[in-house]
């Protein structure tokens, strides 16, 4: 037997592999774009099949389709969403920048699969699974379905649980004072808690910011159609949409404002790009952070011990290194390079239509789980496991110059300078140089010098 079938469409034959549930339209983008072997990722499938399940539900409700129709488009519509059929989308990425490739891959193999289903050639690609639709409304609305669901199912919880990590681990270590640094030098004493309350509420920040651009991602442009104007749809279609696909994804979102703008622009994907962006750098500097103070052991700070997952070094028996930390810096890089893509992609909007939704939508979705799966492996596998080395932590902050600063009240900024240089020259502890230096009393000297009330802010007395 064959192991093609032969398909038609506008423009004649097309070849097509005989299990195919795709058509003819699909066969000349797969064979159009041999570009990168990239496909779109099951979440972004899984919202096409949403838009479209919704779609035949709305058009039935509006009398635009036959129910026995609608219903057999819906239950193949579902067989999309649930990784059923991902196998018979097989469009590369860097397509026709609409979408409209893999928009008709889907109408194709729901059209196949419904048919099956029936049990009878009924139902069109075109004029029954892409009813009242255009790939123009079809694919911005998937990017925005997709990436609110993976954000508030994945990249919000995600951060959240990485954050109480933060919280919980530093609680534990309430009691450890640790040398403060700026500029990578030696400053004023504070606590673990302390600095990983600022790890968490970086990470709480980013979750108020995801939350602020949700709001304007969950307009949705379904409705417009071709150009905005909503040509060959019911005008009721656009409202109707937003609120079964709320229904079906318990998540509220709303009809477009305005459409032109809608689906001539990709602004909101672009600002939660740059929201992710944000969160990609303040996780850098967190995971940049926790590498310096786990560097050494012996000749680096050895302030935490990050555990030990892994070996190190293929020539270098013993030794560990920050895996999960430098998997999660990785990440931050490739999520700030997505954003430089999808700032190029944005500004491609030519009068009525963005022509790079395709790679806006790639890289947008590679984003959002790239940082949802980095934060909480970072929460399970490093931050949760973390300890610190306690001894060395204490003869650290013992022998920091900088805690003289706390005698400034007392003896004034030139005695403690002095006092600084000597503690430093001669590699003593600050307290043990002030009792020689000063008129001040052991017990004095403990009360101004002790490192938890360092930490607190206000005058050493």
């Amino acid at each position: 037997m064959s192991e093609f079938r032969i398909e038609k469409d506008s423009m004649g034959e097309v070849r097509v592999p005989k299990d195919a549930y795709y058509g003819a339209q699909t066969q000349r983008a797969v064979e159009n774009f041999p570009i990168s072997g990239i496909t779109f990722q099951r979440e972004f499938l899984e919202a096409l099949g949403l838009v479209k399940k919704t779609a035949a539900k709305v058009n039935a409700e509006l009398e635009m389709i036959d129910s026995e129709l609608s219903k057999a488009i819906q239950q193949a519509a579902q067989e999309v969403i649930d990784g059923k059929l991902d196998d018979h989308f097989p469009i590369d990425i860097f397509q026709t920048g609409s979408g409209t490739s893999t928009n008709m891959n889907s109408n194709e193999v729901i059209a196949s699969r419904a048919n099956e289903i029936l049990g009878k050639d009924s139902i069109h690609p075109n004029d029954h699974v892409n009813f009242g639709q255009s790939s123009n409304d079809v694919i911005p609305t998937t990017i925005r379905i997709a990436a609110v669901l993976g954000v508030r199912n994945k990249l919000i919880p995600a951060l959240q649980h990485l954050r109480e990590a933060f919280l919980a681990k530093g609680k534990e270590l309430a009691d450890v004072v640790k040398t403060g640094r700026t500029h990578l030098m030696d400053a004023m004493p504070v606590t673990i808690e302390q600095e990983f309350s600022g790890y968490a509420r970086q990470l709480e920040l980013g979750i108020q910011r995801l939350e602020s651009t949700l709001e304007r991602l969950q307009e949705l442009p379904q409705g417009g159609t071709a150009v905005g104007t909503g040509l060959n749809t019911n005008p009721q279609f656009g409202e109707a949409f937003a609120r079964i696909i709320s229904e079906e994804t318990e998540f509220t979102f709303t009809e477009a404002a305005n459409h032109f703008e809608a689906q001539s622009t990709v602004d909101a994907p672009v600002e939660l790009s740059s929201q992710l962006k944000t969160i990609a750098v303040g996780l850098m500097k967190i995971g940049n952070d926790l590498r310096w103070m786990n560097s050494g052991p012996n000749s680096g700070i050895g302030e935490l011990k990050l555990e030990a997952l892994q070996p190190g070094s293929s020539i270098m028996p013993g030794k560990v290194n920050p895996v999960i930390e430098e998997a999660l810096t990785m990440v931050c890089a490739q999520v700030i390079g997505n954003d430089s893509t999808i700032t190029v992609a944005g500004q491609a909007g030519n009068f009525e239509l963005n022509v790079m939704l395709p790679v806006v939508a790639r890289n947008l979705l590679e984003s959002i789980t790239l940082l949802a799966n980095a934060a909480r492996t970072e929460a399970d596998k490093s931050v949760s496991l973390l300890s610190v080395n306690k001894e060395h932590i204490d003869d650290m902050v013992g022998r920091n110059p900088v805690l003289v600063t706390a005698l400034n009240p007392i003896i004034g900024y030139d005695k403690a300078a002095k006092i600084a240089k000597k503690a430093f020259a001669e590699k003593r502890p600050v307290k043990e140089v002030a009792r020689e230096m000063t008129d001040l009393s052991d017990e004095e000297l403990d009360e101004a010098l002790d490192p938890i009330k360092l930490t607190k802010g206000g005058f050493s007395s």
